[in-house]
């Protein structure tokens, strides 16, 4: 079994109801991450999950967006996990190995956090109660730099990626395959419409791809290099033979037509498929 969580859905913009990127998938006993946007790992539990669940993260870009929530969810995991389960896999285009040393190396912004933690009286007592046993070794994420290609594998699942193109060349962004014996599901992280992305996704069973605005304001607004709208992302998935694509990244213009029958029509029109605007906190079966 494998189930698929929208846990950010949103964008730069905070509304009510969506702020940023972050997904996981359920798969049998273990939890794969993508992206780690704002309130991640606050919205992870909110879903049932738990951070010491996930040993496999992947960033497809690091827009903050997608990545504000990383120290919390580092420095989470590896509180609660009090030693046990093994160290976090990180993946990600250029920066990850970077910016996690910057957050929780030797020298790391958040290393006075690990080392109180660590060395005082206090927080090792709190550890040994969560089932600890001293001296506690601080966290060692293992952070890699990836590209195109074959990423990781695990019992049940593989990851391939393919570029995005978003902002290049100022961030280096990917999207994700992940295929398992329950199907296939792609996160495109945020990309315009692009072959290399559709060439991953060819028949995948879910593909969850963002959606800024309905196409035609995007054009009118000059926003429609670098992101998918409406049109643009039925284009893709048509294209791919998509099973079912789901919107995710909705900017706050398009969150506000909802519940969205004048831009679902106008892309039926264009991919014949299964369309799910999505909420945070929506559970979709693989």
């Amino acid at each position: 079994m494998a189930e698929i969580f929208v846990l950010g859905g949103g964008t730069p913009t905070p509304t009510a109801d969506r702020f940023g990127s972050s997904h996981a998938l359920k798969i049998g006993d273990e939890l794969l991450m993508f992206d780690c946007g704002p309130a991640a790992t606050h919205k992870l539990v909110k879903a049932g999950l738990f951070p010491t669940q996930v040993d496999n993260l992947f960033f497809t870009h690091h827009h903050f967006d997608h990545n504000i929530d990383y120290p919390c969810f580092l420095l989470c995991r590896w509180d609660q996990a009090a030693g046990h389960g093994s160290e976090l896999n990180v993946y990600g285009p250029a920066l990850t190995e970077e910016i996690t040393t910057g957050l929780v190396g030797e020298n790391g912004v958040f290393s006075p956090d690990w080392r109180a933690r660590v060395g005082h009286p206090l927080s090792q007592q709190i550890y040994v109660n969560r089932g600890g046993t001293l001296p506690r070794i601080p966290p060692n994420p293992q952070a890699k730099n990836v590209g195109p290609g074959d990423v990781a594998s695990g019992k049940d699942w593989a990851v391939t990626a393919a570029l995005a193109e978003h902002v290049q060349p100022f961030l280096d962004s990917l999207a994700y395959r992940v295929d398992t014996p329950y199907g296939n599901v792609v996160f495109t992280g945020d990309t315009q419409p692009c072959q290399s992305v559709i060439d991953l996704a060819k028949d995948a069973d879910i593909m969850l791809c963002m959606c800024w605005d309905d196409q035609a304001v995007m054009v009118e607004s000059g926003e429609n290099t670098g992101q998918c709208g409406t049109t643009g992302a039925a284009e893709m998935a048509q294209e791919a033979g998509v099973k079912k694509l789901v919107l995710v990244h909705m900017g706050p213009g398009l969150s506000a037509r909802e519940p969205f029958e004048d831009v679902h029509s106008s892309m039926q029109r264009i991919y014949q498929g299964e369309i799910v605007f999505s909420e945070e906190l929506l559970k979709i079966d693989l």
